[in-house]
């Protein structure tokens, strides 16, 4: 038979006589109306008549938002024992800070102190040095499969992308399920978690909880804030796009789309508002907020923010005033809107300006900050007769953020993170920064684990257990000033003698102070006069131990991150910090002999918790054989268990 002939046949020939495979699927053509209708023969009754799969999934946590505070709090809560899912509507992680938005991983800097940057630690640490390791190019899409790869390697975590939280089923004040449509599969996911935390920015899921939330500005009455303006309102700080550009060698020109709006340089730079200081990359000026409804408005604002930038580069290339930018092509405009600001939940209690400025300190901080009161303009680019932003004030030093802030007023088992917290709107002007929402996420995400694990609810966690909560946190490398670590369970801080091979800075002392960096004035550390140089901890009685835990150096007064302008990379490393520690050993001595328990090489964190099967000991020593480059080893704090 031709194989013309055969297709001719169909469903009424062919198939009929049973020719065709029993497996797979095939397409059979009615030669009548031409319609095509896909046959599958292994497929069930039901996808026949319903197309969309459904899956209801069981865990202990549901990390809503894979953003830098999502990732965070879902590694944080999977290592603490619970099993996660992380829900992100995007194919890749990262949120803000992906290859999509590309916004820095800022954290604290410009602190009004002799340190000035006053880096975060934990997981948003862990990331960034790693990142250096797997990428010292500096390609965004490649820092988007470092944060992948970090995520998927937690063996207690279920990454879900390209999955969007439409909405939730309540049981009274708790949310009992979280339905998310996962476009790329066409399934339906019911996720049933003992602890939500939303760390999605917008907070879909928090509001349709039913979350109590604000939007807009508090007057100044409300809570006493001087920057805040004399009567409430309902503006937030805008959206704004990205660019990456390169240079051509050759003068190359600039054609503006259609929809471009011309932009009034000469009216931007004469006020010295909106000056264009360089070509390279940016603008994150071009900005475009709302008084009304800035999530209800996101498509219009994103066409806004593409036709503002268009006029913006269109005055750059082709006014004149910017010759350096002759060569200059764009070679990356984002299409997805980074947001500064919308729904801010209210917990149990909302961090203002004056809480922050004055230093406040909380009995139950869980984070720091630091970056600058940065209140964008109203108005954005659309107001040209006001700076972009005000920069109302700097810090003289970090300031603290308390658990409260982080869990919801009135649903139960709900926690937050990242732009969404509980603050007021100049509050948030500071908190909004990557690398606090970064510390935040790792604080809920630890918190959520520990409530799975009890049995309770947040606010139960912080009347009851908010000791332990900070303890855990501080031994995962977290850190809030004015809480020094002092974990029971530690049995470093119940040796008999601890000593050093050599000393040239700070004290051996100093690893059991329980605070795990150098303080403005106040040393914490201890440092070594060169390499193969060793800390021995005595206990008189026997010690069942089965981890020895250390934090090394990583320099924390300087920038690691990385940046959409190369020129910014020329005063921090693009590598692994020269002064952290590489390769070194952990012995025990049993039964009077030494015995090695652990030996890590190419180590690339500066926790680094090495663990063992159980040993009866009476002294633990640490030899420290190699760095990155720097000829001394710097230790802050050395724990047992």
């Amino acid at each position: 038979m031709k194989r013309r002939s055969f297709f001719k046949k169909g469903a009424q020939g062919a198939l009929a006589a049973g020719l065709l495979p029993i497996t797979g699927s095939v397409a059979a053509q009615n030669l009548e109306t031409g319609e095509t209708k896909l046959i599958h023969f292994n497929a069930s009754k039901a996808s026949k008549t319903d197309p969309k799969r459904r899956k209801t999934l069981e865990f202990d946590v549901a990390v809503i938002g894979a953003g830098m505070a999502g990732i965070s709090a879902a590694v944080s809560a999977a290592r603490n024992g619970a099993r996660v899912v992380l829900v992100q509507d995007r194919p890749v992680l990262g949120g803000n800070a992906s290859s999509e938005m590309r916004v820095t991983v800022n954290g604290v800097q410009g602190l009004k102190n002799k340190h000035k940057v006053e880096r975060e630690t934990g997981i948003v640490e862990e990331l960034l040095l790693e990142n250096w390791h797997y990428n010292p190019q500096a390609s965004y899409h490649v820092w988007d499969h470092v944060l992948y790869n970090y995520v998927v390697r937690e063996k207690n975590i279920t990454l879900l992308m390209n999955t969007s939280a439409m909405d939730v089923v309540m049981n009274g004040n708790t949310i009992k399920s979280v339905i998310c449509w996962q476009t790329t599969t066409e399934t339906i996911f019911t996720i049933n978690a003992n602890m939500i935390c939303d760390c999605s920015g917008d907070g879909l899921v928090a509001a349709s909880s039913g979350a109590e939330f604000r939007m807009g500005r508090e007057g100044k009455d409300e809570f006493n804030e001087s920057y805040a303006p004399d009567k409430p309102d309902g503006w937030v700080m805008g959206d704004c796009i990205m660019m990456i550009t390169k240079d051509m060698g050759k003068p190359v020109p600039f054609y503006a789309p259609d929809y471009a709006i011309p932009f009034d340089g000469e009216k931007a730079e004469t006020t010295g508002h909106r000056k264009i200081k360089q070509v390279k990359e940016g603008f994150w000026w071009v900005e475009v907020g709302s008084d009304v409804d800035i999530i209800g408005e996101r498509d219009e604002i994103r066409h806004k923010l593409m036709a503002y930038f268009y006029g913006v580069w269109d005055y750059v290339k082709n006014s004149g005033k910017h010759p350096e930018a002759d060569n200059v092509v764009l070679d990356w405009i984002g299409s997805i809107p980074g947001r500064r600001e919308s729904r801010r939940f209210i917990g149990d209690f909302i961090l203002t300006q004056n809480d922050m400025l004055s230093l406040r300190h909380f009995e139950d901080a869980v984070a720091f900050g630091g970056w600058s009161l940065d209140e964008h303009n109203p108005g954005g680019i659309e107001d040209l007769s006001q700076p972009a932003s005000f920069f109302h004030s700097r810090f003289s030093n970090i300031y603290e953020v308390p658990f409260r802030c982080l869990y919801s007023k009135n649903i139960e088992n709900l926690l937050f993170a990242g732009r969404n917290v509980s603050v007021s709107h100049i509050a948030l002007s500071s908190t909004r920064i990557i690398g606090t929402c970064s510390m935040m996420g790792q604080a809920i995400g630890t918190a959520a684990a520990m409530c799975s694990k009890k049995g309770i609810k947040p606010r139960g966690l912080y009347k009851k257990h908010i000791n332990e909560l900070q303890e855990q946190l501080l031994r995962d490398d977290s850190f809030f000033p004015n809480r020094p670590a002092n974990d029971p369970k530690n049995k470093a801080s119940k040796a008999n003698l601890i000593f050093a091979s050599s000393t040239t800075s700070g004290d051996v002392k100093n690893l059991l102070d329980g605070v795990s960096r150098d303080e403005v004035d106040k040393i914490h550390h201890w440092q070594s006069d060169g390499l193969n140089a060793e800390i021995q901890l005595e206990w008189e009685d026997s010690q069942t131990l089965t981890s020895v835990e250390m934090k090394f150096d990583t320099n924390l007064q300087r920038k690691i991150n990385m940046h959409k302008n190369p020129t910014k990379h020329e005063d921090q490393p693009m590598e692994i910090p020269k002064e952290l520690i590489k390769h070194f050993s952990v012995e025990a001595r049993v039964k009077g002999k030494w015995i090695v328990v652990g030996d890590v090489k190419n180590n690339l964190t500066r926790l680094v918790k090495v663990k063992f099967d159980a040993v009866e000991t009476t002294a633990v020593r640490v030899r420290l054989k190699e760095t990155y480059g720097e000829p001394n080893v710097k230790m802050f704090e050395i724990r047992c268990y």
